[in-house]
């Protein structure tokens, strides 16, 4: 919940998060270079799209929001998690599916592999997060029948 919570709130603002994380990478000398100019040519891309075509961060927006409407789907397993084990699936089922996004897509867009095993990882964490929780959810069944 909280990292979906979190993933939502930081999306909207994006043009200035980025551009402070510019500027602290640029005062980290154990940043990779390439890493830095990866942030810095999407930071100016974003610079570029709000000054020209503003309209286009509504996309973000309704990103941020359908995190946010996700991290409240998944208090129904903390509340009752055999009842909304299916939540559980569900969060499984989207972490499996965001390395096929990203090494799927990421090619398509540009964006360089470092980066998309980045995006992978969201996936990966996910569900270590989600794993315990479905077993916890499976055992609480059981226990119940």
């Amino acid at each position: 919940m909280f990292g979906l919570f979190w993933s939502g709130v930081t999306a909207f603002p994006l043009e200035t998060e980025l551009g402070v994380a510019v500027n602290i990478c640029d005062q980290l000398h154990f940043v990779p270079a390439g890493l830095v100019d990866w942030l810095r040519v999407v930071h100016d891309a974003l610079v570029d799209e709000n000054a020209r075509y503003p309209f286009l961060a509504y996309g973000t927006d309704w990103l941020a929001f359908a995190h946010l409407v996700l991290a409240v789907l998944f208090v129904g397993p903390y509340r009752d998690p055999v009842r909304n084990k299916w939540v559980l699936t569900f969060g499984l089922i989207a972490c499996a599916c965001v390395p096929l996004l990203a090494l799927i897509a990421g090619p398509v867009r540009g964006i360089p592999v470092y980066w998309r095993l980045i995006d992978c990882s969201f996936g990966v964490f996910g569900a270590l997060v989600l794993w315990p929780a479905y077993r916890i959810a499976r055992r609480l069944e059981r226990d119940s029948a």
